[in-house]
């Protein structure tokens, strides 16, 4: 059994690799469908407007769905810190969502919580974003969605618990 210095420096070190294909999709040199590779097949990732996402394949699908008509719109997650606990990784990041008129960026903070299953890969995924200051901040831009735009759900599924196989790992290390 790997010791809890090890998973955290593999967790950090598939994070570090996670936001360097992120950070290649926001200036069009990946896909969105690249950065599901880094999830186990049972994976859940949930976002704060389309809810939980079950499968690899479903969070690729969500990926392409969700970010449609955003990336190469002037979005960007750019990475401000993290921090890893064994399984558990949480991030902070912006969500920036263009330039203002005076040169500064609509930026919203995010958080994410992960959990690292080894191998290179996440089972589980939650990201969170104050929806009610996104919509302000979308209405003071005067934004206005591409055709490519795809709305969320009506009724997101909101359920938040581990995918089953991983669900021991909140007990990691205690």
């Amino acid at each position: 059994m790997a010791s809890k210095q090890q998973i955290e420096r593999e967790a950090l070190e598939t994070y570090h690799r996670f936001v360097g294909v992120r950070d290649q999709i926001d200036v069009g040199e990946r896909s969105w469908e690249d950065l599901a590779d880094f999830f186990t097949e049972d994976g859940v990732y949930i976002d704060p407007a389309w809810g939980r996402q079950e499968t690899r394949e479903g969070i690729r699908q969500f990926f392409v769905e969700s970010m449609a008509g955003l990336t190469g719109h002037g979005w960007s997650s750019p990475e401000q810190w993290t921090m890893v606990d064994g399984h558990r990784l949480v991030s902070q990041w912006d969500q920036v969502m263009g330039q203002k008129p005076d040169g500064g960026d609509w930026r919203i903070p995010g958080l994410s919580i992960l959990y690292y299953a080894g191998d290179g890969l996440f089972c589980y995924s939650h990201d969170y974003l104050n929806m009610t200051y996104l919509g302000e901040t979308l209405k003071a831009m005067q934004w206005m969605p591409p055709p490519e735009f795809n709305m969320p759900p009506r009724k997101p599924d909101w359920r938040t618990h581990l995918p089953a196989a991983w669900a021991h790992l909140p007990d990691a290390f205690k």
